[in-house]
């Protein structure tokens, strides 16, 4: 399936990461290299403490905000969580649904990861739903059906309007954090079969060429600039590159003048 041609997206996670005075050093220096980046869209995942600081560092400037979790409820009983309708009152965008450090500590079912994703859309956040395949799993030829297991239960909940806005984040979980980045040959495979799987499920072809599909798994400046020219790679969900400004500008710049 041909992908549709889009700005990248162009995501920074910082974890659980950071302070007030770190933050405000990388989101300045970010600030005044936002000319030099392109086209290309480009936003940063702080912990939940810095959101708002964050959002209001950014006011005026191209750069958004991502929330790295949120809650599968929209109000309630629920001590420690934070609802999607307060990251999108303190000023987000975007927020991550599913990924793989949720999915392995903190034990989010692909059906809990589709709850997420509904209340993310019903507070007009976009959603970005990762998955993504373990060692063992893609060793015996588990890959495609991992990545169905874990998109399905999301897919099944969506219409047509509400896949419009979902943006995919591909994320092998043997890449992320361990300097081994997927071959293009293999995230080229994965991500053609993410769009097919969407185009089969749905039925909305047109919907899933246009959906934009990130990588993530050990992205750095030097990985940014061939991932940069693989034609179905929409953008990038960046990690502990994320984390110094320099690194992460040079990502940017190569997503935006490709």
């Amino acid at each position: 399936m041909t992908q549709q041609h889009l700005p990248a997206l162009v995501i920074g996670n910082w974890k659980m990461n950071g302070s007030l005075t770190a933050n405000t050093a990388l989101l300045e220096s970010l600030r005044r290299d936002i000319a030099s980046f392109g086209h290309v869209n480009v936003s940063v995942c702080p912990p939940f403490p810095y959101l708002a600081h964050s959002v209001a560092l950014l006011a005026k400037s191209p750069i958004s905000c991502t929330a790295q979790n949120l809650c599968h409820e929209a109000v309630g009983a629920y001590t420690g969580e934070v609802s999607a309708s307060m990251l999108a009152d303190v000023g987000c965008r975007y927020v991550l649904a599913g990924h793989s450090e949720r999915r392995g500590l903190f034990g989010d079912s692909s059906e809990r990861v589709a709850a997420k994703a509904r209340q993310a859309l019903n507070a007009g956040l976009t959603p970005i739903v990762c998955v993504g395949e373990t060692l063992a799993q893609r060793e015996i030829g588990l890959t495609e059906a991992t990545l169905a297991a874990q998109l399905l239960p999301t897919l099944a909940g969506l219409s047509i309007a509400d896949l419009e806005k979902v943006v995919l984040a591909y994320e092998p979980v043997w890449a992320i954090g361990t300097g081994h980045v997927a071959t293009a040959q293999q995230i080229t495979s994965v991500l053609r079969y993410l769009r097919q799987l969407v185009a089969d499920t749905t039925g909305a072809d047109k919907v899933a060429r246009a959906m934009p599909v990130l990588y993530g798994g050990s992205v750095n400046p030097t990985s940014a600039v061939w991932l940069a020219q693989l034609p179905e790679v929409s953008g990038v969900l960046v990690g502990g590159a994320a984390l110094k400004a320099e690194d992460f500008s040079e990502i940017c710049r190569s997503f935006g003048q490709r």
